[in-house]
């Protein structure tokens, strides 16, 4: 599964041959959520307010860039990586 970005800790991945919604996935400190291309959680949780906060703010700031590698993903296409917070 590539990893599309990594910031403070949190680690940003995106699968090929998903499922709708559109989505991508985080891992923070052992935990794992879904996030749809909104920076909305849509399963699980990262345990921690502030990293799902990052997330979505770094989703909102991306969210192009988002939609197109989930088409790329779709298609079996390489997935380009998105810049991280800073």
């Amino acid at each position: 599964m590539p990893v599309l970005s990594a910031f403070f800790g949190i680690v940003v991945r995106m699968y090929y041959r998903e499922h709708a919604p559109a989505h991508f996935h985080a891992e923070y400190a052992g935990r794992h959520a879904a996030f749809g291309l909104d920076g909305d959680v849509i399963r699980g949780g990262l345990g921690s307010s502030r990293a799902e906060r990052l997330v979505r703010l770094w989703a909102l700031r991306h969210r192009e860039e988002l939609e197109a590698n989930w088409l790329r993903a779709l298609e079996g296409q390489p997935l380009r990586p998105i810049p991280p917070l800073e």
